[in-house]
């Protein structure tokens, strides 16, 4: 018998409401067969019950089938000439009846099996619907701001030289002057998009992640944990980053060297975190589960040629402070912990006086797996369109996302919680998760440096990362 084909997604609603998923798909500009799925879909349900009663018919001709044998055997050793080659076909045809079920089983598992590889690639591709109240849009050019947070003295409807009365420079002039990076040896090393960060700019980039990985511990109870950055392909499919996003990551043939399977570099602590409870029952008295990892992060950029190459902001390999939750499926709990999230982030950056901003992501942005998702943007002087000057006027750029999904990669996970947690005899149900970052550097050290620089080409440090920091005060 084969392995039955796990849901990737509720078919049972795709089934009630099909047009749904067919309109959720297309305001994430996703191009999915949903007709073409549910032809799949019946045809393995037929396929399937037909296949299961066989399986009863089978098992209720081996249960008769035992005394009629014996009934027959006795009259065999009695019986002479024709009549005993009766009895003896009579006993070879009921022997034969589960033989032929059997095999009739098993050529019903050769056509679910050609059925489901179609099946699964469709099942795959489907994304969440998004939310009713998540605007419609086709890019991120039609994502809504929210709101904005302006640090003490700070002004973002007025020029950093009007707020701070002198010229910004750029978090790659500020990395020059003061020693802190050494971009072209980190060419040397990696290629393009990899840089060296040395010094206090080393200590400044460890020191925030280091901060912002004490602050979801000590200030919000996360359990931190060290999880691998090297995964299966079977998690980067659970936590839906394939297969839209496979070009994004690093792939390890392990196969080319004979070993059992490929493997992949994850582009975030999400993966590993989330695949932790693959395949698992949770209690749901132990839930919520509320994680957080620093790791390293590792992202091919494809497709973004020419885009923001200089710098620190598009860079292959970087570190990430990341928070993830594990919690009951209730649409009303997820959406209060995405909020709870989101203000963990903002006074995260409140507390180092970082300008920022919130965007609402409209329906053409969430990706695949979001039934909602908001990003943060921080305030970076040296971004944007040049002025007369030829000097950049300042623009926001995204620091942070925090994703609502609902059940979607618990379902692809296989991860479910049994209700009230009565060993063993509780439903089971699909969990709900969420996932937003904390911090990811060396991105962050761009406002950081740009937005504590001084008229004298210093940057303070802020005060909530001098503990981090050894007690330095100033750079520079």
């Amino acid at each position: 018998m084969i392995a039955r084909l796990r849901p990737m997604i509720d078919l049972k609603a795709l089934r009630d409401d099909p047009e749904r998923f067919r309109e959720g798909a297309r305001l994430k500009n996703t191009d999915v067969d949903i007709d073409r799925l549910l032809e799949l879909d019946a045809t393995q349900r037929e396929l399937t019950t037909r296949q299961q009663e066989l399986r009863a018919e089978q098992n209720r001709l081996s249960k008769e089938m035992g005394p009629k044998i014996g009934q027959l055997m006795g009259r065999l050793k009695k019986a002479e000439g024709d009549e005993r080659l009766a009895i003896q076909a009579e006993a070879d045809q009921l022997k034969a009846g589960p033989q032929r079920l059997k095999e009739q089983i098993e050529e019903l598992d050769g056509e679910i099996a050609k059925v489901e590889p179609e099946l699964r690639e469709i099942l795959l591709k489907v994304p969440l619907p998004a939310d009713p109240d998540v605007p419609v849009g086709t890019s991120g050019d039609d994502n809504v701001e929210i709101r904005q947070w302006n640090s003490p003295g700070f002004d973002l409807s007025r020029s950093f030289e009007e707020n701070k009365g002198f010229a910004p420079k750029t978090h790659l002039e500020l990395v020059h002057d003061l020693k802190l990076a050494e971009f072209e040896r980190g060419v040397k090393l990696g290629g393009a998009r990899h840089y060296v960060l040395k010094g206090l700019g080393a200590r400044l980039h460890h020191a925030v992640l280091r901060y912002a990985l004490d602050y979801m511990v000590e200030r919000h109870g996360f359990t931190p944990m060290s999880v691998p950055v090297v995964v299966r392909e079977d998690m980067m499919v659970g936590t839906g980053f394939f297969p839209g996003g496979r070009d994004q990551a690093y792939h390890i043939e392990e196969t080319r060297r004979g070993a059992g399977e490929d493997l992949f570099l994850t582009g975030t602590g999400e993966v590993s975190l989330m695949g932790l409870h693959q395949g698992e029952i949770l209690d749901e008295a132990d839930l919520p589960l509320t994680y957080c990892t620093l790791s390293t992060c590792f992202r091919r950029e494809a497709g973004a040629g020419g885009k923001d190459t200089a710098g620190l902001y598009r860079i292959h390999q970087f570190d990430k402070v990341e928070q993830v939750v594990i919690l009951p499926a209730d649409e009303a709990a997820s959406r209060a912990w995405h909020q709870k999230m989101l203000g963990f982030v903002e006074a995260f950056l409140q507390s180092l006086e970082l300008p920022y901003r919130l965007l609402q992501c409209c329906t053409g942005d969430l990706g695949a797996k979001n039934a909602d998702m908001i990003d943060v943007e921080c305030w970076m002087p040296g971004r944007g369109e040049d002025d007369a000057g030829g000097r950049p006027k300042g623009d926001f750029g995204e620091t942070h996302s925090a994703s609502r999904l609902y059940d979607y990669q618990c379902r692809r996970l296989n991860m479910r919680y049994r209700e009230g947690g009565d060993a063993g005899k509780g439903t089971t149900t699909f969990c709900h998760s969420l996932n937003n970052t904390v911090a990811a550097s060396p991105r962050i050290l761009i406002p950081l440096l740009e937005m504590h620089q001084n008229a004298d080409g210093s940057v303070t440090v802020p005060e909530a990362l001098r503990p981090y920091m050894g007690g330095v005060e100033r750079i520079g």
